[in-house]
Order: C-alpha cells, then sequence, then structure tokens
C-alpha cells in the first residue's frame, strides 16, 4: 500500500522539487552576483580567498547583500564582568572599522577582552540565527503535516501533506526499518528530524545570503554525537559484547582487534560529521571560486561562463543537498540497528 501510495505522489514531489530548485537558482544568479562585484570595487584588489571565507564562516553580522546588514546580538560572560549583552554594531565605527567596546574587542569574529582575556561567546550568531530558522520551518511544515493527517485520516492527503507525507514514509520504509529491524518505531522520530533538519539545512545554505548551516562543523559534529550517544546507550549485551571482548576470535589476535572495534566506535561518528561537512562546503566554495572567477579575469565572457556552469552546479546541489540527508540518516540508522541486533548465532 506504502509503495503505491509514494508511486502517486512522487511525480507531484519532483515537479515542487523543481520548482523550488529553479528559485534557488535565479535568486543566487541575481542577488550574490551584486554583492561579489561590489566587493571587489572599492579600489582594493579583489580577494577570491578573503571573499569566499566571509561567505561560509560564520559571523556576528547577518549581511543579506553588500550594504544591507543586520547586526546581530553578542552574549558574552567573562570573571570580570561577569553576562553583559549589547549589539554587534557597537564593534564598528561609521566607516566601518573595527573598534573596540565596553572594554571588549573582535578580532575576526572572535571576541575577547581588551586585556587578552578569553570570554564565553554564547553570541547569536549567523549560523546561529539560521538554526532558529531551520528549527522554526520545521515546526511550521509539521504540525501543519500532522493537523492534515488528523483532519484528513482515512483519506487521501491534501495540501503541503501530500508532498511531505510520502518523503516521510520513504524515510521509514527504505531507511530506518531495513536498517534497524524490528525496533525501528522506538528510533524512527529522531530519524526523521535528523533527516529533515539536515534536508532543510542543506536547502536553506542555497539561498543567497543564508548561513552555511550544514557546513559548519560545529553543527555536524553536534548531530555526530547524538547519534553516538544514542547507538551506544541502545547498544545490547551483544554488541558491547562484540566490541569488547571479540568472542570467537584467536586469543592472539584479540589484543589487535578488540582496539581496533573500539577506535571503530569513535570513527563512525566521527566520519558521519566530516562526509556532511565537507560535501556541504565544498560545494559552496566551488560556486563561489566559479562566480570570483569574471572579477579576477574582469571580463564578461568568463563571467558568462562561469554563470552557466554555476546554474549546472547549483542543479547537482539541490541533489547532493537531499542525497547527504539521505546518507546521514542511513548511516545513523545502520550504526543503531548493529547496535541492537540480536545475535543470531
Amino acid at each position: 500500500m506504502s509503495t503505491v501510495f509514494i508511486m502517486k505522489y512522487s511525480s507531484v514531489c519532483v515537479n515542487k522539487i523543481l520548482k523550488i530548485g529553479i528559485l534557488f537558482l535565479f535568486l543566487g544568479v541575481f542577488l550574490i552576483q551584486p554583492s561579489l562585484a561590489a566587493e571587489g570595487s572599492e579600489g582594493e584588489k579583489f580577494n577570491p580567498a578573503e571573499m569566499i571565507n566571509h561567505h561560509i564562516r560564520d559571523s556576528h553580522i547577518w549581511e543579506i547583500t553588500h550594504g544591507v546588514e543586520v547586526h546581530l546580538p553578542v552574549i558574552v560572560y567573562s570573571k570580570e564582568k561577569g553576562l553583559e549583552m549589547f549589539s554587534s554594531s557597537n564593534f564598528f565605527d561609521d566607516e566601518h572599522n573595527s573598534v573596540s567596546y565596553n572594554g571588549y574587542v573582535m578580532d575576526h569574529d572572535h571576541i575577547t577582552l581588551e586585556s587578552g582575556e578569553s570570554v564565553l561567546d554564547f553570541s547569536i550568531t549567523k549560523n546561529v540565527l539560521f538554526l532558529f530558522i531551520n528549527s522554526g520551518i520545521m515546526l511550521l511544515i509539521f504540525l501543519s503535516v500532522a493537523r492534515g493527517y488528523r483532519k484528513n485520516e482515512g483519506r487521501a492527503p491534501r495540501g503541503i501533506q501530500s508532498f511531505f507525507e510520502p518523503i516521510i514514509i520513504f524515510v521509514r520504509d527504505e531507511i530506518v526499518k531495513p536498517n534497524i529491524g524490528p525496533k525501528y518505531e522506538k528510533y524512527l522520530p529522531y530519524m526523521l528530524t535528523l533527516f529533515f533538519f539536515i534536508w532543510f539545512g542543506n536547502l536553506l545554505g542555497l539561498f543567497p545570503a543564508a548561513a552555511n548551516l550544514t557546513g559548519n562543523i560545529a553543527v555536524t559534529m553536534v548531530l555526530a554525537v547524538l547519534t553516538f550517544i544514542i547507538t551506544n546507550f541502545s547498544g545490547n549485551k551483544n554488541y558491547w559484547k562484540h566490541n569488547l571482548m571479540a568472542p570467537g576470535v584467536p586469543l592472539a589476535l584479540k589484543p589487535i582487534l578488540i582496539p581496533v572495534e573500539i577506535i571503530g566506535m569513535f570513527t563512525k561518528p566521527f566520519s558521519l560529521m566530516i562526509r556532511l561537512f565537507v560535501a556541504i562546503t565544498a560545494g559552496h566554495i566551488v560556486i563561489l571560486s566559479l562566480l570570483a572567477m569574471a572579477f579576477i579575469f574582469q571580463s564578461y565572457i568568463v563571467g558568462f561562463g562561469a554563470a552557466i556552469v554555476v546554474t549546472v552546479i547549483n542543479f547537482i546541489e539541490i541533489l547532493v543537498a537531499s542525497i547527504q540527508a539521505y546518507v546521514f540518516t542511513m548511516f545513523s540508522s545502520l550504526y543503531i540497528g548493529m547496535a541492537v541486533a540480536e545475535d543470531h548465532h
């Protein structure tokens, strides 16, 4: 029944995804390029590395386009001053030069006291802002889907429910259930949250002026650590026996194999963290590098060619956004499935 349901609505899903992709594409071409042009037209030699780092790294300022900025709240704590909160605009004068404020200095978005003492930075940076935006979008969508499910129970889904229900069924039947096994229902809420958080974050990062949320290693690390914790707290006696005792292995090999198994417990989430971080960040770097070529060569021909290539890569990035969400969820399910699997020997 679920297979027929997915096939029925798959064409609708594809059409909607393509429309969203085209919107992302044209927003990117027409809004990112003017920003790059402005960065290279202020009398300074254009520095592509500085421009790329500026666009992919976290910041206390949300730059929507060149000259249009939102200064985000700075929340810092130090033993000397305690907890303080103020706007990041205080670190800049009228000419946008960096200045100190109330004993604090900010250098490359790193805040310290003027004395050099470090502070605990709890600021709402650009990545944190988009973390809230991503979470808010998920709440709005899935609360609406839940209402639609209750309203249309026993009938064909309608509206936004008709788009997301086949995807939810796909994640359940094709990713979570085959990899975790009979106990999958216990972990399904986490897996669905994980999939859609990464997917929405990846797509949100394709918008012009958006934060590189899932390309931030701190974000991918937290997601990987959550999978690591759930995996090891869910592990049954067979899982721990396999990792710590290596049953069935000759005694002479156990001193070699057991450390390898223990190291493997940590390398699995580490690979999850690095894979997502590298895939998303690399895509952004490639797109920005190609757009920068027009200003490096100062040629309309090069710019036109770069725009065509970027157009193609943007479509690929939409596909990569979905694939990375699928891969992260699949491997998380696989690791949890290995931890809860019963010994069949």
